[in-house]
């Protein structure tokens, strides 16, 4: 993945709003970033499908839940800003919304799944 890639994956602020609650909690279903972000699971399905194809994630399907996570094998140039990204994003309004909605959600998977 080259910078630009990278940059450009990062550029919109939906993906750049699921990233950066993936590189807080680890891994996601599509239904809890449903949820956190209050977006339809079209919209975030395609969002998830760009970031997937520029390998910025990875995804899993367990049963019926397929959950994504940041891909462990980005280049090292990456994970210092990814870092960088999430201390920004924490400090917004819309990110505290959002994780908020997170642990708020009810029927959540069962989070013993993911590991």
């Amino acid at each position: 993945m080259s910078p630009a890639q990278f940059f450009k994956c990062l550029s919109d602020e939906t993906r750049l709003r699921c990233v950066a609650l993936l590189q807080k909690q680890g891994k996601l279903c599509v239904c809890e970033l449903t949820t956190a972000l209050d977006l339809s699971q079209p919209k975030i399905s395609r969002h998830l499908a760009l970031l997937r194809q520029c390998r910025l994630l990875l995804d899993t399907r367990e049963g019926s839940w397929v959950y994504y996570q940041i891909n462990p094998t980005l280049p090292d140039w990456a994970f210092p800003i990814l870092a960088n990204v999430l201390t920004a994003v924490e400090m917004t309004g819309q990110f505290q919304t959002d994780l908020e909605r997170l642990h708020k959600m009810a029927n959540r998977p069962d989070m013993a799944m993911c590991s």
